[in-house]
């Protein structure tokens, strides 16, 4: 199945979604793997702590944030396929308030999301078809374990956008 073939399309995440590619799923989350593992790691790291506006995260903040974010999902996904269409929420601000996430190394963060992503894969490939089309209920309404997959793989592309449209331009100025 296709990313335009998601039906129905979660409202709040499709801003997400959308920003995957309109491919396979596990195609997408394979893409954001090679995209991870080829950030400019160098550029990211000479902004060392630096924040484009008060009460703004870090990179490392940031790269954190998809870490829990991603488990989260992980967790809704399987929670979803195995028949718990109900999961907890989760609250973004305070896991990134108590991760302390600068008093950790950009690369470790890095290695942590990849390995992350790799075995995120593969849980999703244990999925049978009827599992990725299992629905349940979690932040902002219903949603199906197989835009779970969309939903993370786009979730990425979002803060690497923010990061290179809001965060290098510090580097400019």
């Amino acid at each position: 199945m296709k990313r335009s073939e998601l039906y129905p399309m979660p409202e709040y995440f499709d801003r997400y979604i959308l920003l995957a590619d309109d491919i396979d799923m596990l195609e997408a989350l394979q893409i954001s793997l090679h995209e991870l593992e080829n950030i400019p790691l160098g550029l990211w790291q000479s902004l060392g702590n630096q924040v484009y506006a008060p009460g703004k995260w870090t990179i490392k903040d940031l790269m954190q944030h998809m870490i829990d974010t991603e488990r989260i999902f992980s967790y809704r996904a399987v929670s979803f396929a195995r028949g718990d269409e109900q999961v907890p929420l989760y609250d973004e601000d305070e896991f990134a308030k108590n991760a302390h996430a600068n008093e950790r190394t950009l690369d470790a963060l890095i290695a942590e999301a990849i390995a992350l992503r790799k075995s995120t894969i593969h849980l999703f490939q244990s999925f049978t078809d009827d599992m990725l089309a299992k629905m349940g209920n979690g932040f902002k309404g219903e949603y199906s374990v197989h835009a779970i997959g969309y939903i993370l793989a786009g979730h990425q592309r979002w803060h690497f956008k923010v990061i290179e449209e809001k965060y290098l331009t510090l580097l400019k100025e």
